[in-house]
């Protein structure tokens, strides 16, 4: 479809051989689980090693750009409710060649992250059982994985649910385990509680602007995956419904668990003191009396990462189906089965996390590192393509005369254009340091691969939405 076509909607978009049975229930907490994992568990450590206890500020402002991103996507969804979402939408507001870039982008991505998942949790079942092989963990949670992944996509969805619920569970009983230690003046370990942490050792912002800079990738990256929603449109029971509902609740929640859950942290253990040798949530369980709480955060991680695999199979294996059906990837992964579960996406998924374990296993750490980069940079540019996409559908909308009253983005257009700028920073911060050198680098690579590969074997994609 030319730039120049009406604006497409819901009711002239072809049908989807995919069946509807996501609910409001489970898209929300598909959304809410995307962004909560090992990235708060663990992972953000070195974001408060960055920024010291300015890391909230840093969250809040990434968290606001994030959800001007899901706002976006959010619009485009009910309008155009179609599997792929922000792929299509890229190429039906962009051109083909984008959407094809986005969709492929997404799907390494979710391969990457998935693959490094799989290899976390064979690291946490290391805790319980030292000597079995890790191997026979990641076959074990590959085949849970592809036997959910091949049902109904409300069985998918309903095991979601749980795993999120799990998440949400231990972030709340943490921060209300760490209000109750703040209350009572019990410190962890032989460290006095108080907000005065937050400012005693060297200031709030103990690194200044560079380490602001410096933690923005991180936070970033940590709510990478949040996108899924739009993914999701496509097999929404009611995405008119749904679909708002996660977008609005799901990023004040977010914003609540990161920046609650640190605040409460970095109050009871001075930042210096938060190294990544042990979770700040075991520390905090201890403290409490909680027995055996490094094993019960390690089955908390445990089920994240299981939540984790699960979303990014859904997501590149629905990614995959919609590039078949628009001609962008081999018409296999059309086939759908009688469930409507596209299995050939989900299964070829499946065979490359296979790879992937395998040769995270024989591959130096450092190739893996390199490999793993890419991720970072994938994410800032799905969110990129969203709201670009999002700017034209606008402005076609303008040209033709149809309002925006379905869902539309709030501040417009002033809000749009800050969260474009935000993420376009993020983009550059990448060069200036050399830990997230290499992902632009690999990043501008893999676009070049992608362009050399279109240029020279893909044929003209089939027309979908208008």
């Amino acid at each position: 479809m030319s730039p120049s076509s009406p604006l497409p909607d819901a009711a002239t978009a072809p049908p989807s051989r995919l069946r509807r049975g996501l609910t409001v229930r489970h898209i929300q907490f598909m959304a809410l689980g995307s962004a909560i994992g090992t990235g708060l568990f663990y992972g953000s450590s070195a974001a408060i090693q960055a920024a010291g206890p300015a890391v909230l500020l840093v969250y809040i402002v990434a968290g606001a750009a994030v959800f001007m991103v899901m706002r976006a996507m959010g619009e485009m969804a009910v309008r155009i409710p179609v599997p792929g979402a922000f792929s299509e939408y890229a190429t039906e507001f962009l051109g083909p060649f984008a959407g094809y870039v986005t969709g492929w982008t997404y799907v390494f991505e979710m391969l990457v992250v998935a693959i490094a998942d799989v290899t976390a949790l064979t690291l946490y079942m290391g805790l319980w059982f030292p000597d079995t092989p890790r191997w026979i963990w990641a076959a074990a949670v590959l085949l849970i994985i592809a036997a959910v992944n091949l049902r109904h996509v409300k069985v998918f969805g309903e095991l979601e649910f749980w795993f999120t619920l799990v998440k949400v569970a231990a972030i709340v009983a943490m921060i209300v385990g760490g209000v109750a230690l703040l209350a009572i003046g019990s410190g962890v370990g032989s460290t006095a509680p108080g907000l005065s942490h937050l400012v005693d050792h060297g200031g709030f912002a103990p690194n200044g602007p560079m380490g602001l800079l410096a933690a923005l990738t991180l936070v970033v990256f940590a709510f990478g995956g949040v996108e899924t929603i739009g993914i999701t449109a496509g097999e929404a029971e009611d995405p008119d419904r749904a679909v708002p509902k996660a977008v609005n609740t799901v990023p004040v929640r977010i914003l609540l668990f990161y920046v609650l859950a640190l605040g409460v942290i970095m109050s009871l253990v001075p930042w210096t003191q938060i190294d990544g040798e042990a979770s700040p949530f075991v520390q905090i369980f201890e403290a409490l009396g909680v027995p055996y709480a490094p094993h019960i955060l390690n089955a908390v991680v445990v089920t994240a990462a299981i939540s984790s695999i699960n979303a990014d199979t859904f997501g590149s294996g629905r990614m995959l189906y919609a590039l078949a059906e628009s001609g962008q990837a081999p018409r296999v992964f059309t086939s759908v089965s009688r469930a409507g579960v596209p299995w050939a996406s989900v299964l070829v998924m499946i065979a490359a996390l296979v790879v992937g374990v395998v040769l995270n296993a024989v591959v130096p750490e450092n190739a893996f590192e390199i490999i793993a980069s890419l991720a970072t940079f994938a994410t800032v540019w799905v969110w990129l393509m969203i709201l670009l996409s999002h700017l034209a559908m606008r402005r076609r909308m303008v040209r033709d005369g149809v309002r925006a009253d379905r869902f539309p983005v709030p501040l417009w257009p002033v809000a749009s254009w800050a969260a474009l700028a935000f993420i376009i920073a993020v983009i550059a911060l990448l060069a200036v340091f050399p830990e997230t050198r290499i992902a632009l680098v690999v990043g501008v690579v893999w676009l070049v691969l992608l362009g050399a590969v279109y240029a020279v074997a893909l044929r003209k994609p089939r027309q979908r939405l208008g």
